[in-house]
């Protein structure tokens, strides 16, 4: 039985300070970059979406992206890792994604 790939959920908040992360809306102008509008409304690719956790702003990334896309995928993960950004699974563990 193959198991599901976990969602990696990049979370807006800084692993040192745990200060939130701005600008405020930085999750939805990530997850624009494979979005699309349809009848004038955005509709979020399912490999990258806003969501919130905990009360914070996240991205939650589909590891699939990595295949369709290596490079926005590496992109968003240096983005998270330069921020110091949690990054946890959707088991909400923390595992290193690099």
């Amino acid at each position: 039985m193959d198991k599901k790939p976990k969602k990696i959920i990049i979370e807006g908040i800084n692993n040192t300070s745990g200060e939130t992360f701005r600008p405020s809306n930085w999750a939805e102008r990530m997850s624009e970059s494979l979005s699309t509008f349809k009848k004038r409304r955005i509709h979020y690719s399912p490999l990258l979406q806003p969501s919130t956790q905990n009360g914070h702003k996240c991205v939650v990334l589909d590891p699939k992206l990595k295949e369709s896309n290596p490079k926005l995928y590496n992109s968003i993960l240096n983005f998270a890792s330069t921020n110091n950004l949690k990054i946890c699974d959707d088991d909400d563990n923390d595992e290193d994604h690099n």
